[in-house]
């Protein structure tokens, strides 16, 4: 976990060309309260209406969402709809000098009616003849100049006749060296021979494999096509995920609701391009893609997501898979994201060996003086050299997990108390707790929290109670049934 974390910071220092079929979404919103007399059709009144980029065009959207930096290349109409996309692309700054016009053919538009929240209609203004030799060389020429610029290559494919095999043979022969992810369409896979990677959907990648079962088909199109990885969207099961020389790996998916499955597989295969860049493992980037995609399809209309929301989306589902256990590296990368939104962090430490009473009451009223609580438990050896021989009497791992479990802990450390100075220094938290029987002592991380501002808290004790009173009640009481 960590290490995603520290790939969605890199996201930002990689370039990347998308090559394919550039479109227009459009947008028509309205309500439905009549049925049209002169038809059995819904009457839609229009209350508005928007646009944004499609195809390769959210592709490009979504990398820039990311963080890196784009380019397209691709074709379009000289009409008002291509002049919207190359608007649409200035503005948010992907280079388009690859974008080339041809005034004998539209730009791809899709225009979807939406009334009360609902998708009801989509009418497609294209064509899906394949673009003329003449553009072919230019596409290709813009690629082999400007390799050097670019980090990797997304191959954007819907079948609008911009992604020729020619093209796709002569780009991966020449940029070898180049991580090169295409998403792919058609009947006839074998264009994308030699990519790097591709991300069909499972009904595309069954139908050109010829067998309905998942592993055989991936085995099938990794050897057939070359390739080093397959990614098959699952939709609302998944990414199924092969790697050459590895056991295939399905990553369930992480969508909470779906609203609107449009530009998915966008956000999918531009997720995976940038982990991989930054050094992820594919199922590390699958797992990832999965967590951006779950944010996406709860949107309406062809949408995108940032790096923000993929961080709170992936910090939650840390807690749930992790029981909210962090290494203290990335305990310093949750807090600066936390406090960025404003959160007000709570810390405290200790051994928390056999959990009685009084820790909870700690634990409790720690919560209640901020958004965040953090605990540090106090690892084996610093245990051993406080309270001496025997102790502690639950190993660490056995300690963290317990108070993990408490609905009052958002995060757990397990830490040396020589580093513990260490990582406050770091994390600065907004307040620091401990109970009142410290009252009298002299505290370090007390003059630690003063230093930078934070408030150091002596939680009035529950009833005088501890670990050491409990461990020595059960030595007299074993003692007596002897």
């Amino acid at each position: 976990m960590e290490r995603i974390f520290k790939a969605i910071q890199e996201f930002e220092k990689h370039s990347v060309l998308v090559l394919g079929d550039i479109m227009l979404d459009e947008y028509i919103y309205g309500d439905v309260e009549r049925i049209s007399p002169e038809a059995p059709v819904q009457i839609v009144d229009i209350k508005g209406k928007s646009h944004t980029l499609g195809g390769a065009g959210n592709v490009a959207k979504n990398l820039v969402e990311l963080g890196a930096k784009v380019a397209i290349c691709g074709v379009i109409g000289d009409d008002e709809s291509g002049r919207i996309v190359k608007n649409e692309l200035e503005e948010r700054k992907i280079e388009s000098e690859a974008v080339f016009v041809d005034p004998e053919r539209p730009t791809t538009r899709k225009t979807r009616i939406i009334a009360n929240s609902q998708q009801i209609l989509r009418l497609d203004y294209e064509s899906r003849e394949e673009i003329s030799d003449y553009l072919e060389k230019k596409i290709i020429s813009y690629v082999l100049q400007n390799k050097e610029s670019f980090d990797a290559i997304i191959i954007s494919d819907y079948a609008k006749g911009v992604v020729k095999k020619e093209i796709v043979q002569k780009i991966t022969k020449c940029v070898k060296e180049k991580l090169i992810v295409a998403d792919p369409k058609g009947k006839d896979f074998s264009k994308y021979r030699c990519v790097t990677a591709i991300t069909p959907n499972r009904k595309e990648a069954t139908s050109v494999s010829g067998t309905e079962n998942l592993e055989e088909t991936a085995k099938r199109l990794l050897f057939d096509l070359r390739l080093k990885s397959i990614f098959i969207t699952l939709g609302k099961e998944g990414i199924y995920v092969l790697e050459k020389g590895k056991d295939p790996v399905q990553i369930p998916s992480m969508a909470k609701e779906v609203y609107d499955v449009s530009g998915a597989g966008d956000t999918v295969i531009s997720t995976i391009c940038l982990s991989i860049l930054s050094g992820l493992s594919c199922q590390e980037a699958a797992f990832l893609a999965n967590i951006a995609a779950g944010v996406v399809v709860g949107k309406l209309g062809t949408a995108t997501v940032s790096r923000e929301e993929i961080v709170n989306n992936l910090l939650l589902e840390r807690s749930r898979m992790f029981h909210k256990i962090v290494s203290p590296s990335e305990l310093i990368q949750i807090v600066a994201h936390l406090k960025s939104q404003d959160k007000k962090i709570v810390f405290t430490n200790g051994c928390f060996d056999l959990l009685h009473i009084g820790h909870i009451h700690l634990l409790r009223e720690s919560k209640k003086l901020g958004d965040v609580l953090i605990v540090a438990i106090d690892d084996d050896s610093s245990v051993k050299r406080i309270k001496g021989e025997g102790r502690p009497i639950l190993n660490q791992y056995e300690r963290a997990q317990i108070i993990s479990a408490l609905d009052c802990v958002d995060y757990v450390i397990m830490i040396e108390r020589e580093k513990l100075k260490e990582v406050i220094e770091k994390i600065r938290p907004d307040f620091l707790t401990k109970g009142e029987d410290y009252l009298e002592k002299q505290i370090e991380e007390k003059e630690i929290a003063e230093r930078y501002g934070g408030k150091f808290v002596f939680i009035p004790f529950l009833g005088k109670r501890s670990t050491s009173q409990i461990i020595e009640r059960l030595r007299i009481q074993d003692s007596f049934n002897k």
